[in-house]
C-alpha cells in the first residue's frame, strides 16, 4: 500500500491519522503484521512518531502488540463484536434521546434528504459506496444533534472496530437486509420528527441490535462454509 510523505510537525498525530485510516479503509487487513521500519520509511518520518502512533492505536484496540512476535492489525472475535455493539447501542440511544430535544428544522430536513438517497436501488459498487456514505452521515447527523461532544468522540473510536469487522465479513445476503435497514431508519427519523424520545430510542435499539445480529451471522458464514 502506498502511503503519503508527512511533514514533521506533530508527526505522531499525523502518523496515527494515516495508519488509523489505512486500517479502517481496508488498506491494512486484520492480522497483518506492521513493520515499524518500513512504515517510517514510507511516511518519511523517524521511528519515534511511528512507535508513538502505534501505542495510540493499541490503546484504541486497533492494533495488537505481541511480545517477541511483533505488532499486528487487530482482529475482532464474535465476543468483541457483541460487546462493541452493546456499547454502540448505549451511545446511540443516548444520542437520539438528546437529539429529540435538540435537533432543528435543518437537521430534520437533512435526515429526510438522506432517507431519499438510502431508498435508491443498490445495483453496483458505486451505488453501495454512496449508500454506505449516506448511512454513516445519517447516524452522524443524529450524533451531532445530541450536542454531546464526549459521546461523539467515544462513538468515533468505537465505530472503527465495527468497520474492521466488515472487512472479513461475508457479503452474502447484504442486499436482502437493505429493506429492514430502510424501515428502521424511517422509524428513527419519524420518532425524531414527533419529538418522541421513547419511540426514537426503541427504534434505534432495534436497528443497532438487528445490525449486530446480521454482522455476527456474516462473520460466521466463512467458517460454516468450510
Amino acid at each position: 500500500m502506498d502511503l503519503p510523505k508527512l511533514h514533521r510537525e506533530r508527526a505522531v498525530d499525523a502518523v496515527y491519522a494515516v495508519l488509523r485510516q489505512a486500517i479502517v479503509s481496508h488498506g491494512m487487513k486484520p492480522g497483518e503484521r506492521l513493520n515499524v521500519d518500513e512504515l517510517a520509511a514510507q511516511l518519511g518520518v523517524s521511528l519515534t512518531p511511528v512507535r508513538g502512533a502505534i501505542q495510540q492505536l493499541a490503546t484504541e484496540g486497533l492494533v495488537e502488540i505481541r511480545p517477541r512476535s511483533g505488532t499486528f492489525v487487530a482482529s475482532l472475535t464474535a465476543q468483541d463484536l457483541d460487546e462493541t455493539f452493546r456499547i454502540r447501542c448505549a451511545l446511540e440511544c443516548l444520542a437520539v434521546e438528546d437529539a429529540v430535544h435538540n435537533i432543528d428544522v435543518g437537521g430534520l430536513r437533512k435526515l429526510r434528504d438522506l432517507l431519499k438517497t438510502l431508498r435508491k436501488p443498490v445495483k453496483s459498487d458505486d451505488d453501495r459506496q454512496m449508500h454506505e456514505r449516506a448511512n454513516l452521515e445519517l447516524h452522524q447527523v443524529i450524533l451531532d444533534a445530541s450536542g454531546n461532544r464526549r459521546l461523539q468522540e467515544m462513538y468515533s473510536a468505537l465505530n472503527a472496530h465495527i468497520k474492521i469487522a466488515r472487512i472479513h465479513a461475508s457479503e452474502s445476503g447484504w442486499a436482502t437486509r437493505l429493506q429492514d435497514e430502510q424501515l428502521e431508519h424511517e422509524e428513527i427519523v419519524a420518532g425524531l420528527e414527533a419529538r418522541d424520545a421513547a419511540r426514537t430510542v426503541k427504534a434505534m435499539r432495534k436497528h443497532v441490535y438487528r445490525a449486530k445480529d446480521d454482522l455476527l451471522a456474516a462473520l460466521e458464514e466463512p467458517a460454516n462454509a468450510e
